[in-house]
This record gives structure tokens, C-alpha cells and sequence, in this order.
């Protein structure tokens, strides 16, 4: 459809860019000229109504052009390096890491000296948790943002930034930070403008005059920490006004309904991106559109305003990537990908939330049938677009996935989530696991865990216990939990503190700051005495960081492990053992886990249904061949095993 003020603007940019010499220019006009249409479509479908919707959508592409002319010409260089290898975040060499800069090393400026510790492992992938300014007491973790161009003193500059981002280039390594697009701190500026009565910035927020409004979203609206942070609204005493506040009463939620909001916010992540940042991680996605009435989650027009943020990134920074943190039941996780003719244009990335909740769910049980229950809805994830999987992270585990999921193995939904938090919390008897609930829900009973890896793994009681033996289980199930982190397709994204065992630190309990949270417990401060035992073979440090380093090369070396939509789950009539094939045309590799803590068997009918007709076998974690034996015949795993079998030789 013809639109002349479109027409005017491109027209008007014409004679900017056509007449350059530079590649890069033109290339960005051409993006830009591609895709106005779109813009101009997804930005009515939200601001129509608005007399200023022209306005605002003029200074919307003014935007996009200053995110251009400001961008440096080395990520003008690597945008066009990303271009030629096509979607170059779907790559089985990519790898990464999640830590807390001032816990993993005290400040950026030293986080260069660390780049070949992380190298050693076959980390290339750094994801910096928040680093913008948050109020000391109040910051949840750097999620509260005060300033979103100036870095928190305790971390160092936006110079250390750069330092660092320009060590990780020389590397050919990659740099992900946060953007919280959903709120701000109390003390950001507009917030502090809003109080002092100022009706612009009030607007930057969902305020109210009483609690005729808040109370209508109540009625609709869940509680996200009904102990820590009741309710979603907080009376504002400066300005005699309610304002959301769906985390903590000092998180002002932002109203995008005011396109202005989007606009200011579209500026911050472009600023991100010409920092260097190749995935943004934007955080709580699911909750950046509001409506009374309605949970005020999932809200289409969140996943428009998704779509539109995700265009203009092409079109102005074409090399940053986006990864959408929802972490959400599971058929709304992959609605965060895109759907339909957006198919792969919202988030490139989403977290692969549901496996790695069932996955505990299965070291749990020693069940794997709820974790292949949910491959169906993981699997419609579109191609083009990828996971992040990871067995742990900063958050809390939540169980989040749908009781049909445990309703169709025979069980009541209620009773096995309370078995697994009684499990991963210790209160079962014989449970090895170590852990808490966090975000008890006294009205509902729903809880989720918090612990570290290797604590929730067994780890922490072995040691305490001397158990040799079950420090050796431990371990087994730290890799195994990894592995198929690793191996299902996606990019792998470690925890800090993971790949050397690191237990629950308890000293959170001191912090004033902290103590309200028990999720601190599994975000350590790194001892690099301890880390450096990795030398030392037979340590436990050694075994798990030895082993997380060969899974992490064994990923790198096979092709089969790019994430390009190819992988093929298998029936393997054990309930203990989860398996799937991943290949391509050259490669084909059959990965079997064992959640039992007693051996278990695949026959190699199970293998052979897949199509296939294996003659040789070569074990990449075990370095062993295996020839196949008759249909009646079992391939053997021991407690917690896994196998990485490559198709050798095929029958002809």
C-alpha cells in the first residue's frame, strides 16, 4: 500500500545515503528501505489511535539513522563478517558463560586476564549480568536500573567496557549484557522526575490517583514474590500516586503504551548495541504490555513490540542479536521466537526454560517421560531462531511446565511438585540434593528452588559427609546434566562457579542486601585458589572442569551439533533413558543419557527404528568403538552415564 509520508522520508534519506561511497551506508539505507513498510505497519498496530503516532513514529526513524552513523566502524566491519555467515548465532563453535563481574573478578578492568581461563574451557560467549547503575540495597541482582548509560562504580567504566570488548575481539570472542526494558528503579531519572510531579515522566510509568485502577489489575494480575514483594502496586508519598511495581516496590514498571517509552528505550539498546554488544538480553519480555483485565502477561501487543524492536535492530545494528528471556509456561515460551509470517523475527534467541526444568524433574524421579512429554511443544521452535540451554543460571528453577505434562505419566501434578521440592530442598528422606525453596507461595503451595549445581547434584552433602563414592555420583550427575545441556541444540550457557563445582554459599544470610533472597546461594564469589585446583588431576575440581571442557570440544567438533532444527528424539522403551539423534546429511549422532542411579539398557532395536542402519559406532565421551549388537540385544549404560555415538559405517 502506498503511503506518501513514507515515501517523503525515504526520499528525504535518499540524498543522504545514496550519494556516500561508504558499502556500509548504502547497505543501511537498503535495510532501511526494505523494511519502513514494516516498521510503519507493527508501530500503528500499536500507537494508531494516538494523535501523535506521525510524530512519534518520524522520531522513531530518526532514531534508527543516529543508531547508524553512530555506530563504530569495526562492528560496521563485524556486522558484515556476521552477514556472510548467515544466522552465525546458530553455530555448534559458539559456547558461553553467565557470571556476576564483581564476584567472578573483582572489577571489568581485570576481566581481560580471565579471557584464557574461559578460553581453556572452550567458553567464547560471555554474558555479563546487569551492569548498569542500580541502588546499592535495592538493585535485585543489577535488574533495577537507575542510569542506562553509565555503569555501576562497582564494576568500573563504560571505558572498562570497551577495554574489554576489544580484548574479546582480538579473541573472536563474544560479549551479551542485559537491557531491562520492563522497569526502572525508583531513582532512575524519570522516575525521580515523576515524583517531583513532573506529567511527562508520569506517563513514562503506569500511575494512578488512588487504588480505583490498581485494584481492577489485581483481581487480575499473579503476584511474583507474595513474600518479598506483595502486590503490584506501591502508594508513592512525593506525589500522593500508585505506581506498578509487578517485581519489588522500588522496580517502576514502564508503560509502553506511550510510545514515547518505546522510543527512549529504543535509544538505550542501541546505545547497548554500539558499545559492541552481540546478544542483548532482553529481560522479563513477557511482561512489557500491560491491560487491565487481563494477567498482563503475554499480551500480543508484547509480542508486537517485540517484533518491531527486533526489525529496527536489523535495520540499524544488523549484528546484534536478541535473546528474549520468557521464562513462561511452555506453550508461550516459543510464541517468543515468533509465529507465523513473524516466524524467526522476534527473538533469535529464547531460554530452553521447559527442558531444563523437566530435565531436573528427571534426576529427580530417575524418569525421563515428563522431559519427552514436553519435546512436542520445544520442537516447534522455528528454524533460524535458537535456545539457550543451560542446566542452571542465576534464577531460581521454577516448575513451571504444564501439569498435563505429569498428568498423562499417571501422576497427580500436585504431589509430584511437592516431591521434587521436598527432594531439591533435602526434606525428602535419602535425598543427596541441597537446596531451599524460594518465592514460597503459603496460598498456593507453589514454590520455587534455589541451590547451586553441584549442591542440588549431591555434591555439598558427599563432601561434608566424605563419601567418596557419592562425591563420584555427584560428579556423574553434574556432567550428565551438562552433556545433554550441551548437546540438544542450542547455545550452551554455563553458570560461572559450574564448571569447578562450586557448593551453596551460605554467607548471603549476612548481607543485609541479600538475606531476603536466597537465590545468592548459588551465585558464589569466585576463590581462584579453588578454581585453580582444575590443575591438579583426581581433584574434583579437576574432574568437572576436565569434563565440561572435553564436552564443550566434543560439541565444536561435530558438525551435527550446529542448531539447525535437526534433532530427532527416540523411543527408548526404558523409562530411565532419554536419547535423540542429531545429524546432518555427513554426520549422525546418537546421544543416551541415564537418569537411574542402576544401570540401564537401550536395545538396539530402538536404535535401528530410527532409520538408520549403524554397523560402527565411535563413543566421542567414552573413546571407545561400539559395534551394535542384534535387535534383542542392549547397548548398557552405568548410573548417571551418557554416550555421544557417531555413525561410523553404515550398512551399505
Amino acid at each position: 500500500m502506498y503511503k506518501h509520508h513514507l515515501h517523503t522520508k525515504l526520499i528525504k534519506e535518499s540524498k543522504d545515503y545514496l550519494s556516500k561511497k561508504s558499502s556500509s551506508d548504502i547497505a543501511f539505507f537498503t535495510r532501511f528501505a526494505a523494511n519502513i513498510s514494516s516498521v510503519d505497519s507493527l508501530f500503528r498496530e500499536l500507537y494508531a489511535h494516538r494523535p501523535d503516532a506521525d510524530k512519534c513514529l518520524d522520531d522513531l526513524l530518526d532514531i534508527l539513522k543516529n543508531a547508524h552513523l553512530d555506530r563504530p566502524k569495526s562492528l560496521r566491519k563485524k556486522d558484515r563478517k556476521k552477514s556472510e555467515e548467515g544466522n552465525w548465532f546458530l553455530s555448534n563453535q559458539l559456547s558461553g558463560m553467565s557470571l556476576y563481574v564483581d564476584r567472578f573478578c573483582g572489577k571489568l578492568k581485570y576481566l581481560p586476564e580471565y579471557l584464557p581461563y574461559l578460553e581453556e574451557l572452550g567458553v567464547n560467549v560471555v554474558h555479563l549480568m546487569p551492569i548498569f547503575e542500580s541502588p546499592a540495597g535495592e538493585s535485585d541482582g543489577g535488574y533495577a536500573v537507575s542510569n542506562f548509560r553509565k555503569l555501576d562504580e562497582r564494576f568500573g567504566t563504560l571505558d572498562d567496557l570497551q577495554k574489554v570488548r576489544k580484548a574479546m575481539n582480538k579473541e573472536d570472542m563474544y560479549l551479551m549484557t542485559d537491557i531491562v526494558l520492563n522497569h526502572t528503579s525508583r531513582k532512575h531519572e524519570w522516575a525521580e522526575k515523576a515524583k517531583a510531579g513532573q506529567k511527562k515522566y508520569q506517563d513514562y510509568f503506569y500511575m494512578f490517583d488512588d487504588r480505583k485502577e490498581p485494584n481492577e489489575y489485581e483481581k487480575t494480575m499473579k503476584e511474583i514474590f507474595p513474600t518479598a514483594a506483595p502486590g503490584n502496586f506501591t502508594y508513592i508519598e512525593e506525589c500522593d500516586k500508585w505506581v506498578m511495581t509487578v517485581f519489588h516496590n522500588y522496580q517502576w514498571d514502564l508503560n509502553f503504551s506511550n510510545p514515547e517509552v518505546l522510543i527512549a528505550m529504543l535509544d538505550n539498546i542501541f546505545f547497548y548495541a554500539n558499545l559492541g554488544v552481540d546478544i542483548l538480553r532482553i529481560d522479563a519480555p513477557a511482561f512489557i504490555w500491560k491491560q487491565a483485565g487481563t494477567p498482563c502477561t503475554n499480551l500480543p501487543q508484547a509480542h508486537t513490540l517485540l517484533r518491531l524492536i527486533k526489525l529496527c535492530v536489523q535495520i540499524a545494528t544488523p549484528g546484534t542479536a536478541i535473546l528474549g528471556e520468557a521464562i513462561q509456561a511452555p506453550k508461550f515460551i516459543v510464541t517468543y521466537f515468533g509465529q507465523d509470517d513473524y516466524a524467526a523475527r522476534e527473538c533469535d534467541f529464547c531460554y530452553n526454560a521447559t527442558h531444563m526444568a523437566t530435565q531436573w524433574d528427571a534426576l529427580a524421579t530417575g524418569d525421563t517421560r515428563i522431559m519427552l512429554t514436553a519435546q512436542d511443544i520445544i520442537s516447534q521452535k522455528p528454524f533460524g531462531a535458537s535456545w539457550i540451554t543451560y542446566t542452571r543460571c542465576h534464577d531460581d528453577i521454577g516448575l513451571g511446565y504444564d501439569d498435563s505434562m505429569i498428568s498423562q505419566q499417571g501422576l497427580d501434578p500436585v504431589s509430584h511438585r511437592k516431591y521434587l521440592k521436598d527432594f531439591y530442598s533435602g526434606k525428602y528422606p535419602g535425598s543427596p540434593a541441597r537446596g531451599d525453596l524460594f518465592s514460597f507461595n503459603p496460598k498456593t503451595g507453589d514454590a520455587r528452588i534455589s541451590g547451586s549445581l553441584a549442591s542440588l547434584c549431591g555434591l555439598e552433602k558427599a563432601v561434608d559427609e566424605a563419601d567418596e563414592a557419592a562425591i563420584e555420583t555427584a560428579i556423574y550427575k553434574i556432567l550428565m546434566m551438562q552433556a545433554m545441556s550441551f548437546l540438544i541444540g542450542g547455545l550452551p550457557m554455563l553458570f560461572y562457579g559450574d564448571e569447578v563445582g562450586y557448593t551453596n554459599d551460605y554467607s548471603y544470610t549476612k548481607d543485609p542486601a541479600r538475606s531476603y533472597d536466597n537465590r545468592w546461594m548459588h551465585r558464589p564469589v569466585i576463590d581462584w585458589n579453588k578454581n585453580e585446583r582444575r590443575k591438579k588431576k583426581g581433584t574434583t575440581e579437576s574432574k568437572i572442569f576436565e569434563g565440561t571442557r572435553r564436552l564443550l570440544e566434543i560439541r565444536r567438533t561435530l558438525d551435527a551439533f550446529a542448531d539447525f532444527k535437526n534433532i530427532t528424539w527416540i523411543t527408548p522403551f526404558n523409562k530411565h533413558i532419554a536419547g535423540f539423534i542429531r545429524h546432518t546429511a555427513d554426520e549422525q549422532v546418537f546421544c543416551f543419557f541415564n537418569f537411574s542411579d542402576a544401570p540401564a539398557y537401550v536395545t538396539w532395536h530402538a536404535v535401528r527404528e530410527s532409520g538408520y542402519q549403524p554397523v560402527k559406532f565411535y563413543d566421542h565421551w567414552h573413546e571407545e568403538k561400539i559395534s551394535p549388537g542384534e535387535d534383542h540385544e542392549y547397548l548398557q549404560l552405568e548410573p548417571y552415564d551418557f554416550k555421544i555415538m557417531e555413525i561410523k559405517e553404515r550398512a551399505s
